[in-house]
C-alpha cells in the first residue's frame, strides 16, 4: 500500500515562503496525477493544485495562481508545493493525495501565516 507523508509546513511572516513536500512510497508514485489541498482552521478542505502524472500541466485554484508552483520528481518519488507571497488566509493543515483517491492524503503539515 503507498503511503504518502507530507512535511515541510511551519511558521512564516506575511509575504514569506515555504516549501512542502510529498514523499510517496512503492513504486506506483509516476501513474498517478497528484494533487494538494488544504484545510483552512474551522473551513472544509479545499483544493489548490494539481500535476499530471507526468509532470506536465499544472492547475491551481484562484487563490494561490501565481504564488504557489507544484512539481514533482518522479525518480525520487516525489511531489513539491512551493508556496511564495504567502498571506495570512494560506494559514492551513495541508495534504497531498492522488489524483481521484481522497483517502490517499497522508497527515498533513501546518502552514500558519502570521506576523
Amino acid at each position: 500500500q503507498v503511503q504518502l507523508v507530507e512535511s515541510g509546513g511551519g511558521v512564516v511572516q506575511p509575504g514569506g515562503s515555504l516549501r512542502l513536500s510529498c514523499a510517496a512510497s512503492g513504486s506506483t508514485f509516476g501513474t498517478y496525477g497528484m494533487s494538494w489541498a488544504r484545510r483552512p482552521p474551522g473551513k472544509e478542505l479545499e483544493w489548490i493544485a494539481s500535476i499530471t502524472k507526468d509532470g506536465t500541466s499544472p492547475s491551481y485554484a484562484n487563490a494561490v495562481k501565481g504564488r504557489f508552483i507544484i512539481s514533482r520528481d518522479n525518480a525520487k518519488n516525489m511531489l513539491y508545493l512551493q508556496m511564495n507571497m504567502l498571506k495570512p488566509e494560506d494559514t492551513a493543515h495541508y495534504y497531498c493525495n492522488f489524483n481521484g483517491v481522497p483517502s490517499s492524503r497522508g497527515q498533513g503539515t501546518q502552514v500558519t501565516v502570521s506576523s
